[in-house]
């Protein structure tokens, strides 16, 4: 009985996707190749950071590079969650619990580490005299600490509710991997859409705030003031992609109402670009385009000039 669930679950999957062999393929390698493109940039970026003690003793870069380290996980994960899906590949729910946790914990990170970030834009221009107290390396990586654990608090409740509703079979039952085939309570639902709601209102408030106090400061012709300013406009685009996350399975469902025959192509559009190009735009806008950094980023690449085409090649100093 079991096995043709699973057969029907399948048959029923390859319906509603309807996608040949050969455009399934074509999709995974755009996807796969884009993922390397953006976790090659971010090693980059890791190990620069890793290299040079400017950026390992400054709060800043810290909390910058674990957004980058959240987002290359999440990338990763995301990457082998949209595989296994687009193969029609079903795993364990206790497989797959093990892959959408830390999902979901980066997913929740991001936002309140753009907080982190705007928060500590606002000390340095704002309050100056004491960024040195308050911003300092121990209470970063505290503050990091207690993002984690917020991340966790949030997701906790949701396997406390799968256990009570759900027999304990259920954990060896193969399914499509993802989070409503597995958390399918209706508690689970809505616990996910009101703790998604709290966090883009307050992180929302910070960014506003932050923004607001130090446009005041930049009026007086300040260059750091200014340069803080647009650094947390930037923070309020990437909450902004933050949100479209959120909003995916809305979207989703708008567009396949509005377009019902192109729903393969509105899946594949709707992934990569609100699951992957956000995850591009993190280390191009925080990390390139900081002066420090760049300089230090830019050692590690060389530019070989040809007859043809110039080719970046990543190599040690």
């Amino acid at each position: 009985s079991k096995e043709m669930n699973v057969s029907a679950a399948n048959v029923t999957v390859a319906i509603q996707y309807g996608d040949s062999f050969s455009k399934a393929l074509i999709k995974n390698l755009i996807v796969v190749a884009l993922s390397i493109f953006i976790n090659y940039i971010n090693a980059g970026l890791i190990y620069t950071f890793s290299k040079h003690q400017i950026f390992r003793f400054n709060p800043r870069y810290i909390l910058f590079i674990h957004l980058v380290l959240n987002k290359t996980l999440q990338l990763i994960l995301s990457i082998s969650l949209y595989l296994f899906a687009n193969s029609y590949f079903t795993i364990y729910v206790s497989l797959c619990m093990f892959i959408l946790l830390p999902a979901i914990l980066t997913t929740r990170n991001t936002p309140v580490n753009l907080a982190c970030m705007a928060a500590e834009c606002y000390i340095s221009v704002c309050i100056p005299l004491r960024h040195g107290n308050i911003c300092t390396v121990k209470k970063t990586y505290i503050a990091i600490g207690i993002m984690w654990v917020i991340s966790l608090l949030t997701i906790l409740p949701d396997i406390f509710i799968l256990f009570i509703t759900e027999e304990l079979h259920f954990l060896k039952t193969r399914v499509f991997c993802d989070r409503d085939r597995v958390f399918r309570s209706s508690d689970s639902k809505n616990k996910r859409d009101a703790s998604h709601i709290f966090f883009l209102v307050v992180v929302c408030l910070i960014l506003f705030y932050t923004y607001f106090r130090v446009l005041f400061v930049a009026k007086a012709a300040n260059s750091d003031a200014k340069k803080a300013r647009n650094t947390i406009l930037l923070h309020g685009f990437q909450m902004l992609m933050c949100m479209t996350l959120y909003m995916q399975t809305l979207l989703k469902q708008l567009l396949i109402y509005l377009f019902p025959g192109q729903r393969i192509p509105i899946q594949h559009t709707i992934f990569i670009l609100i699951q992957i190009i956000p995850r591009c735009l993190s280390p191009v806008v925080y990390g390139i385009r900081d002066k420090t950094f760049r300089m230090y980023f830019k050692k590690y690449f060389i530019c070989l000039q040809d007859k043809v085409n110039c080719v970046l090649i990543f190599f040690h100093i």
